[in-house]
């Protein structure tokens, strides 16, 4: 049964107890206003209504708050199970005194259907309300068994899926790690092998370094025999040549003192000749010209030694001062 069925029934019962309570109450006033006005005096038979109000509505205090003590499920003690049965007993000897003044037991019993309804309503609604209270606090129970089972499956399912989640985390902070170790270690191992062909690649190059050096150095040594080398032939060269140049000179040097002495002679002996007899052949006219330049004799001189004028023998002297018109040399040798 669910709360909206319990409501139904709660507003089901308290609509049927109230109907009974107004109807009781309308027909407790019109059966004891007239007993009340027939032991009234006449003076006073307008207040023949208050009696049964008072009675009635003590009946509705109860009845109300039995209901609403019911509802929250309390209990008001003795004193209100005594004012609900003193109200009905009022309510009920109210309604039959009439009858039973008249004897007339029909209407005792007739006059006491409402009373006795009125009274078995009370009794019955508190009892109905206070199993419906107490159906209500089970369901409630039940209920807040259920939702504290229901939050006890959350919190566990919230702690199995925390767990779950913090074992997948840690799962995968353990892959994240591992494979950061792994990365590490393939970079670590990556470096290492660059630096070991790094390393080679320096040794080579060192190496190559080393060959190239000793290759300069063994080219630079190689050049540098080769320049002694061409040195030692160049000064030895320049020695000979040296050698032979002043050989050449000495050579030079005897053979033009040879050419000078037999020149010399050929001058001493053209000059020892005295002066010609006649003009003599050109050629033997010049050598002695020549001869006689060479040893300074005056143009005069000259003339009587070739037999040849003085201005032909001056131009021979000035042949022989200007190289360019050939010299005494060029004359002897040509002899």
């Amino acid at each position: 049964m669910n709360g909206v069925q319990i409501r139904s029934a709660e507003r089901a019962l308290s609509v049927g107890t109230w109907l009974i309570v107004c109807g009781a109450m309308l027909y407790s006033i019109l059966t004891v206003t007239p007993l009340m006005a027939a032991h009234t005096p006449r003076a006073w038979h307008w207040t023949a209504p208050i009696l049964p109000l008072v009675v009635d509505a003590a009946v509705v205090i109860v009845v109300r708050l039995d209901s609403v003590l019911a509802r929250l499920g309390g209990h008001g003690g003795r004193w209100p199970v005594a004012l609900r049965w003193m109200t009905g007993a009022m309510t009920l000897a109210l309604n039959t005194a009439d009858s039973a003044l008249k004897k007339d037991l029909v209407g005792v019993a007739v006059h006491a259907v409402a009373p006795l309804l009125l009274i078995v309503t009370a009794e019955t609604g508190l009892a109905y309300r206070r199993a419906i209270t107490a159906a209500v606090k089970a369901l409630e129970e039940r209920q807040r068994a259920e939702r504290e089972r229901a939050e006890q499956a959350r919190r566990e399912r919230e702690e199995a899926a925390r767990w779950q989640a913090r074992e997948e985390r840690e799962h995968a902070e353990k892959l994240a790690r591992e494979q950061r170790e792994h990365e590490a270690r393939l970079a670590r191992e990556a470096a290492e092998r660059e630096e070991r062909r790094w390393r080679a690649e320096e040794e080579q190059r060192a190496a190559r370094e080393a060959a190239e050096r000793q290759e300069r150095e063994r080219r630079e040594r190689e050049r540098e025999q080769r320049d002694r080398e061409r040195e030692q032939a160049e000064r030895q060269a320049a020695e000979r040549r040296e050698r032979e140049r002043q050989e050449r000179e000495n050579r030079e040097r005897r053979e033009r003192q040879v050419r000078e002495e037999q020149a010399e002679r050929e001058r001493s002996a053209l000059l020892a000749r005295g002066p010609a007899a006649g003009k003599l052949p050109e050629g033997e006219a010049r050598a002695i010209v020549a001869a006689a330049f060479g040893a300074g004799l005056s143009v005069r001189a000259a003339a009587e030694l070739c037999g040849w004028s003085v201005g032909w023998v001056s131009a021979r002297y000035a042949e022989h001062r200007d190289p360019g018109t050939g010299g005494a040399e060029l004359a002897i040798a040509s002899q």
